[in-house]
C-alpha cells in the first residue's frame, strides 16, 4: 500500500471525497414520511431545538433515515453552542482521536478536516484540539452536511398535543433588522431538545448568592466580558474545569489576583467518567437495571470530574493565583465600598473581593426555562421511579427526567398531558436514562444513531395505515412481459416423453 502524501490536500479536495462517500451511502436517503397539515399549515416531521454538535449530528442521522429536520437556534450562524461564546478553555478535554459527530464517516471527522489543512505530520504534532479549532470544524460540518437551520430563532413556548407539538418562535436578540417582534407558530410531529449541558434548566446558583447585586458577580456560563476584571481582585468558587478556565481568563486579561475558593479538602485527581468510557457501557447503559444506572452516575457525581491538567497549570503558573482548599463559602455580603465591594465569608475566614465568579455547574431546573412551563409540571422524574439508599441520595439524579426508549418525556400521571412523549430530551439530563450519548463529544454519534432510528420507527408506526395503503397501491412493474417467450408446453412434454421412449 502506498504511503499517503504528507502534504495537505486542502478542504476542497476533502469535500470532494466526502461528497463521494455520501453518494456511495445514498445520503440523504429518500424521503418517505407522509406530509401532514394542521389548520392549513404544513407540519414539520421533526424540529430540533439547538444546532450545536448534538443537533447537527442528529440532523445528519435523521437524513440517513430519510427524515429531514428543521433546526432552530437562537444564536447567529456559526456561533451555536458554547465554543465561541461562554466556553473559555484553551483546548478540549476530549482526546483528539475521538470521532465526535462524524457518524462513522472517515472524511467527516475532525482528523480528516485537520489533516486536509495541516497534513498527516501536522496531525501527529497536534496534542489537544483547541476550542476555536473545534468551532471552526463544526462550522465546516454544518457547511458540508447542509442541515436546514433557522438562526436567531428563540423558542418561547412548547405545547404538546395528542397528534402534534406547537411551538412559538420569536426573533432572538441580535436578529437581523426587520425581524423584531414577529412571533411565528411552528408545528411539528416530534420536537427534540438538543439544548446541551443546561438543557432542562440552567446554572446552579448557591443560596448564598441570593440578593447579591449582579454588578459584582457572574456565573461561569454567562456571556461576560472578562476584560472588565482588569486590576480587580477576583474570587472563583469551585475547582472544576469551568472554574479553572474562568480563573485563567481573568488573570490573562489583567486581574490583579484570583482566589479559588474550593469547598473540598483536595481537588479531585482521578476522572472516573473517563474510566467509564468504554463502548460496552456506551451501548449497555440504557439496558441496565435502575439501581445500576443510579449507582454508576451517582458514583461519578460524588467523586467529581477533576479539571484538566492543562487548565489547572494555566492558572497555577501565575504567582497571583491562590488555591484555597477546604474553603466552604458561608455567605456573600456587599460592603457598600468602592474598593472590595464584596465580603465573602468562608470556613477559612473573610475574603474582601471586587468580583466573584460562581463556577458551580448546572442543574435541571424547569423554573429557569419558561418555554417549558406548559408541559414541565407533567414530566415524570427519576425521583418518582426509583428510591436510592440513604448513602446514594443525589439531587441532580432525582430531578432527571424519566425518559422512554426514544428519549421522550413520560407523563407523571397517565393522561395528564397528551402528546408529552412527542418531546424528546437529547441533552445532558438524559444521561441517567441513557448514559453520556446525548451531548458530549465521545459518544454523540452513538446517541444520534439511536434516536434517529427510533424516531424513524415511531413515525412509521404512526402512519401504519397510510403505509399499508401505499403498499397495496404500489404497482410499479419490474417486468413488462417481454423478458421471456412462453413455451409450447404440450410440444415440450412430447419432446421429453419421446426421449424416454426412444431409450
Amino acid at each position: 500500500m502506498p504511503h499517503p502524501s504528507a502534504d495537505p490536500i486542502g478542504l476542497p479536495e476533502l469535500e470532494s471525497r466526502l461528497d463521494h462517500d455520501l453518494a456511495c451511502l445514498n445520503w440523504p436517503a429518500k424521503p418517505w414520511v407522509p406530509r401532514r397539515h394542521h389548520d392549513g399549515q404544513a407540519i414539520e416531521d421533526v424540529v430540533i431545538i439547538g444546532a450545536g454538535q448534538a443537533g447537527l449530528a442528529l440532523a445528519f442521522g435523521l437524513a440517513q433515515q430519510g427524515i429531514h429536520a428543521l433546526l432552530l437556534d437562537r444564536s447567529a450562524p456559526g456561533f451555536e453552542g458554547p465554543w465561541a461564546t461562554t466556553a473559555r478553555m484553551e483546548t478540549l478535554r476530549s482526546p483528539k482521536e475521538l470521532t465526535g459527530p462524524a457518524m462513522g464517516i472517515a472524511n467527516l471527522t475532525f482528523r480528516a478536516w485537520y489533516e486536509a489543512q495541516h497534513g498527516p505530520d501536522g496531525w501527529a504534532l497536534l496534542d489537544k484540539i483547541s476550542r476555536l479549532e473545534w468551532i471552526d470544524y463544526l462550522r465546516w460540518y454544518r457547511k458540508v452536511t447542509r442541515p436546514r437551520i433557522r438562526n436567531h430563532a428563540c423558542v418561547t413556548d412548547i405545547i404538546p398535543h395528542a397528534d402534534r407539538v406547537e411551538l412559538t418562535v420569536a426573533p432572538a436578540t441580535g436578529a437581523p433588522a426587520g425581524a423584531e417582534g414577529h412571533d411565528e407558530r411552528v408545528v411539528a410531529r416530534r420536537v427534540i431538545l438538543a439544548t446541551g449541558r443546561d438543557g432542562l434548566g440552567g446554572p446552579a446558583i448557591p443560596s448564598f448568592m441570593q440578593g447579591v447585586d449582579r454588578r459584582w458577580w457572574a456565573h461561569s456560563s454567562d456571556e461576560f466580558d472578562y476584560t472588565q476584571l482588569k486590576g480587580k481582585h477576583v474570587g472563583v468558587i469551585g475547582a472544576g474545569a469551568s472554574a479553572m478556565d474562568s480563573a485563567a481568563t481573568a488573570i490573562e486579561l489583567g486581574a490583579a489576583s484570583v482566589d479559588l475558593l474550593i469547598r473540598r479538602q483536595d481537588i479531585p485527581r482521578i476522572n472516573k467518567a473517563k474510566g467509564a468510557g468504554v463502548l460496552g457501557l456506551t451501548h449497555a447503559h440504557v439496558d441496565l437495571p435502575d439501581d445500576w444506572k443510579w449507582r454508576i452516575r451517582h458514583y461519578i457525581n460524588t467523586l467529581q470530574v477533576p479539571p484538566p491538567q492543562g487548565s489547572t497549570l494555566r492558572v497555577s503558573r501565575h504567582a497571583n493565583a491562590y488555591f484555597h482548599t477546604g474553603c466552604a463559602v458561608i455567605s456573600v455580603q456587599p460592603t457598600g465600598q468602592k474598593q472590595a465591594p464584596l465580603q465573602v465569608r468562608t470556613s477559612l475566614g473573610d475574603f474582601p473581593l471586587d468580583f466573584l465568579v460562581v463556577a458551580t455547574g448546572f442543574l435541571p431546573d424547569w423554573s429557569q426555562r419558561p418555554e417549558f412551563a406548559t408541559f414541565a409540571p407533567h414530566v415524570r422524574l427519576w425521583a418518582e421511579r426509583f428510591q436510592p439508599g440513604e448513602q446514594e441520595t443525589d439531587t441532580e439524579l432525582e430531578n432527571s427526567p424519566d425518559l422512554d426508549d426514544a428519549f421522550g418525556f413520560q407523563e407523571r400521571t397517565p393522561g395528564c398531558c397528551p402528546g408529552l412523549s412527542r418531546i424528546h430530551a437529547f441533552c445532558y439530563p438524559a444521561s441517567l436514562s441513557f448514559g453520556t450519548i446525548s451531548g458530549d463529544i465521545p459518544a454523540i454519534s452513538d446517541g444520534a444513531r439511536l434516536l434517529s432510528t427510533r424516531l424513524a420507527s415511531l413515525l412509521y408506526r404512526e402512519d401504519l395505515d397510510d403505509h399499508w395503503a401505499a403498499l397495496q397501491q404500489y404497482a410499479e412493474p419490474e417486468l413488462d412481459g417481454s423478458e421471456w417467450t412462453p413455451a409450447d408446453s404440450a410440444q415440450r412434454l412430447r419432446t421429453l416423453q419421446s426421449r424416454i421412449s426412444s431409450s
